[in-house]
């Protein structure tokens, strides 16, 4: 990318910038005035068993048993949230992280990413400055998506965009994944051989698939209009979840009769679990028979405390209509709504496997350790999208992580879109 972010450093600005370290800590607080009730409520299902067993003579010493150890929990849980409100008064008393942004450095950003995807959903709605809004990045910093920003940020604007979605828990410097060089990344070389802009965006990865593609929608809606040069072309690259994010953006941007599309001329997901992720599918399994018992159940409470994006990838849910209304924690879930493909757009995959055959029963078992091929290539038993098998590529051996800078993936990257013989870049 080229230039960089505008920010504004006045009093004003940050008076009311976000405060990432006290957020950080208000969440750890919390956490830990949360985790006594969890041991409380294991430590009373297990000594219900051992009274149980004893017999009614037991009843009397269980009662006394229990009170004390429900006062003795809530006691160490309010301690925690006494300790929590003493060290954000003191924070905020002190000035202790104003000015800090944690999510505009690459490993404060992991932290951060990691965060938003296993709860964001809760940060969201808890207002936490730890809550990452969607937006363009360049070296951590988001660019407002006025005209001269963009002027400013973009010194030189391409008629061709380059929009590269990360995938759960990562944030916009993931794409360096594996670069000796932090330029070495995937939008670079096509900014070098192809003359692309690359546009970098962070979302929340811990909301619904389907809540990131409308904000995504809204963005590039915005940011056409306010591009410093008329817009020809747009690509979508989608790592992982990024895929589903695009596939879900260019849906609902369709339906909404939004302009961005008529640009879109390729999207492209990289490892992406079109038909659900495994991993995702034995922990929602787990979490319901984990909270059937009150030994376990603090076990499966927070196995199922994990956020709705992590939740869509059961099934590759693109769409409000696959969780409005619906119990996230049914075992037995309705079908995931089939969404069409982009009209006019070329629609292209990218798909891993640890061995080198994907043949191979462990490359077929376990995939890019994240993904099964099935599912990167929108081919299961029971669903299908309609990709293109010529658009598609096999990588192997590789793992997930690999798909975000992989030679191999650049190569196919550029093929499919670098314009044809003849034709304007």
């Amino acid at each position: 990318m080229t230039g960089t972010a505008l920010t504004t450093t006045g009093p004003e600005s940050r008076a009311s910038a976000p405060n990432e370290l006290r957020a950080l800590s208000a969440l750890a607080f919390d956490e830990l005035r949360a985790f006594p009730g969890g041991i409380r409520d294991m430590h009373l299902g297990i000594a219900e068993r051992a009274f149980r067993a004893v017999g009614p003579a037991a009843r009397p010493v269980q009662v006394i048993h229990d009170a004390l150890s429900r006062r003795a929990y809530d006691a160490i849980g309010s301690g925690a949230a006494l300790l929590g409100q003493a060290a954000d008064a003191r924070m905020e008393r002190r000035g202790i992280g104003d000015g800090v942004l944690l999510s505009a450095t690459r490993s404060g950003s992991a932290l951060i990413a990691a965060l938003n995807g296993l709860i964001g959903d809760q940060l969201e709605r808890s207002g936490s400055d730890l809550h990452q809004p969607t937006s363009v990045r360049i070296d951590g910093e988001a660019v407002a998506l006025d005209q001269a920003s963009l002027r400013a940020a973009f010194t030189d604007a391409s008629p061709r965009l380059v929009v590269f979605l990360h995938g759960l828990m990562e944030t916009e410097f993931s794409w360096r994944w594996g670069a000796d060089d932090p330029g070495d990344t995937y939008g670079t070389r096509l900014a070098r051989d192809l003359g692309c802009t690359p546009l970098y965006l962070r979302y929340n990865s811990g909301l619904h698939v389907s809540e990131n593609g409308r904000a995504i929608s809204t963005l590039l809606e915005d940011l056409v209009q306010e591009w410093p040069v008329e817009v020809r072309e747009i690509a979508l690259v989608g790592h992982s979840m990024g895929g589903l994010v695009a596939r879900s953006a260019c849906y609902q941007a369709s339906a909404g009769d939004q302009r961005w599309t008529q640009h879109v001329r390729h999207v492209v997901s990289l490892g992406s679990p079109h038909m659900g992720a495994p991993l995702e599918q034995g922990v929602h399994v787990a979490s319901a028979a984990l909270h059937l018992l009150p030994e376990t159940r603090m076990f499966g409470a927070f196995l199922r405390r994990r956020s709705a994006g992590i939740r869509d990838l059961r099934y590759g849910s693109l769409v409000d209509e696959d969780w409005r209304d619906q119990d996230p924690d049914a075992l037995r879930a309705a079908a995931c709504k089939e969404v069409p493909l982009l009209e006019g757009a070329t629609h292209c995959f990218v798909s891993a496997t640890i061995t080198r055959s994907p043949q191979h029963p462990l490359g077929r078992l376990l995939g890019d350790i994240l993904v099964l091929t099935p599912s990167a290539t929108g081919r299961a038993r029971t669903r299908r999208i309609p990709f293109e098998a010529e658009h598609g590529h096999h990588v192997s051996p590789a793992h997930h992580f690999a798909l975000l800078n992989h030679p191999q993936v650049y190569e196919r990257l550029r093929g499919w879109l670098e314009p044809p013989a003849g034709g304007c870049s």
